[in-house]
């Protein structure tokens, strides 16, 4: 698996107990499990959901599904 698809695959598993849709970026960091400080991390690339979601913009939102905001940061890290 490629370090795209893991970090793509945490983020995912993070968000599978959120209710959607998400419709604002505090909804979004407090479905984390952890908030903010939710942590991926797939060898030295460590990145949090605080940090993850600066990358959002407030047109992304609402978000239907955790493999929608997956995609959208995943794409916007450039990983």
């Amino acid at each position: 698996m490629s370090v795209k698809d893991e970090i793509h695959a945490q983020i995912v598993g993070a968000l599978k107990g959120a209710k959607f849709p998400v419709k604002t970026p505090a909804e979004l960091i407090a479905a984390f499990p952890d908030g903010a400080n939710t942590t991926c991390q797939v060898g030295d690339l460590k990145v949090t959901a605080g940090e993850a979601g600066k990358l959002l913009k407030e047109s992304d939102f609402p978000f239907k599904s955790a493999k929608q905001v997956a995609d959208v940061i995943v794409q916007r890290a450039g990983l």
